[in-house]
């Protein structure tokens, strides 16, 4: 973290790390910690929100703020990805099981 950066700037800079974390955890299929880095990112977004509200930025602040946001984007976007066959395959996980209970 880059600590001449505001306090606003680094809360984008502690959850672009957090996001980093959990890609690596669903490309690797680890969903325990998939889920307590979750837990982490939305203390983090609480906590940044609260920030935002009372902070104004230099441009170049704002520049790496919206590299930050990018870079969080598109981590969500390989987390998704990463995570999309799991969901579907317990969707027709939980489908079957139903359809079974339904039969009996």
């Amino acid at each position: 973290m880059d600590l001449t950066f505001p306090a606003a700037v680094q809360n984008y800079e502690a959850l672009s790390s957090l996001m980093g974390l959990m890609r690596e955890a669903a490309a690797s299929g680890q969903w325990d910690q998939l889920v307590a880095l979750e837990k982490k990112c939305q203390e983090r977004v609480q906590i940044m929100r609260q920030a935002d509200a009372r902070s104004s930025l230099e441009e170049s602040e704002r520049a790496r703020k919206k590299a930050l946001i990018l870079k969080i984007l598109a981590d969500d976007a390989s987390i998704r990805q990463n995570t999309q066959p799991w969901m579907e395959k317990l969707q027709w996980a939980l489908r079957n099981t139903r359809q079974e209970r339904k039969v009996r």
